[in-house]
């Protein structure tokens, strides 16, 4: 049977989005490599995403008139900020400064592992055998990256506590999401927890007088990548299943890594690039079990 051309033409439009909004989060640490690199601190980075990423969702939600969170939810959104804004965001700018941009952006993809853990933990979901090949296959990619590093590539305990903390935080994003992203439109919760991690950060900022390219990474950082990808991926969800649209958004780790090699130098070796792919994968394969929830917004 013929497929419907109008449906055609939808999903290549859904696709095309997916693949934009993955590769608008390739760009993070590429941009707050820029921001660094003109004299911007990590903490300061990651505030001033916070601070315009939530200004943008604020007026996203006011235009669309969507009802904030109130009381225990409110207070729920607002601690969700602190653990997944001022931590993932403070801790994800401090891993692309300590060991470089695309092995921040690999660390990152362990979130589905600590998913999976803290849901087996906590909320007594299945642990089986796809969960644990993933748990291990994870373990295992980040040993063969520390043993294999390469060239603009710091493999430092900091650059991985930093990295595997920003994964942590970032899984938080799941487990917010599956209680809260179906009750409240997106949009109106990150106008919430974005203002209040920016808050969260405010004590530990050092402000510096900042360049033309400075402001200009910043604003591109919180722009395309916090405020614009999410855009992209929710409205090619609607077109796309989340399975083939996790499958897409995958490629973040390798636009990263691309780009650091091409503008920075970065290149893992062939051991820490095979320890990457079992990251991805793994990360990938827990994805896939769960085709009915959407990866978090970054």
């Amino acid at each position: 049977m013929a497929k419907n051309p109008l449906t055609a033409a939808a999903t290549r439009r859904a696709t095309l989005l997916i693949l934009t909004a993955a590769v608008l989060w390739g760009l993070l640490g590429i941009l707050g490599k820029q921001a660094q690199a003109a004299g911007v601190s990590p903490l300061e980075v990651a505030f001033w995403r916070a601070t315009l990423g939530g200004a943008l969702y604020a007026l996203h939600a006011t235009v669309i008139r969507a009802p904030l969170p109130r009381g225990r939810d409110l207070w729920i959104t607002a601690a969700f900020g602190v653990a997944g804004v001022s931590v993932f965001y403070g801790t994800y700018q401090l891993a692309v400064r300590a060991g470089g941009a695309s092995l921040a952006s690999v660390l990152l993809y362990t979130a589905p592992a600590f998913v999976a853990l803290m849901g087996w933990a906590f909320l007594r979901e299945r642990l089986g055998l796809r969960e644990l090949g993933a748990v291990v296959g994870t373990l295992l990619g980040i040993a063969l990256i520390s043993f294999g590093g390469g060239q603009g590539v710091t493999v430092s305990p900091a650059a991985l506590g930093f990295g595997l903390t920003a994964g942590f935080t970032y899984s938080l994003y799941y487990l917010y999401g599956k209680a809260f992203f179906h009750r409240y439109a997106p949009p109106a919760l990150l106008a919430v927890a974005l203002p209040v991690g920016a808050l969260g950060l405010l004590p530990l900022v050092h402000f510096t007088p900042k360049t033309a390219p400075a402001w200009t990474s910043l604003l591109a950082l919180s722009f395309f990548s916090t405020y614009l990808a999410y855009l992209a991926y929710s409205a090619g969800l609607r077109h796309l299943n989340a399975t083939r649209a996790s499958v897409i958004a995958s490629l973040e780790p390798v636009v990263a890594a691309g780009l650091a090699a091409v503008l920075y130098g970065e290149h893992l070796s062939p051991l820490a690039l095979l320890g990457a792919a079992l990251v991805i994968g793994a990360a990938l394969a827990l994805s896939l079990r769960s085709a009915e929830e959407h990866p978090p917004v970054e």
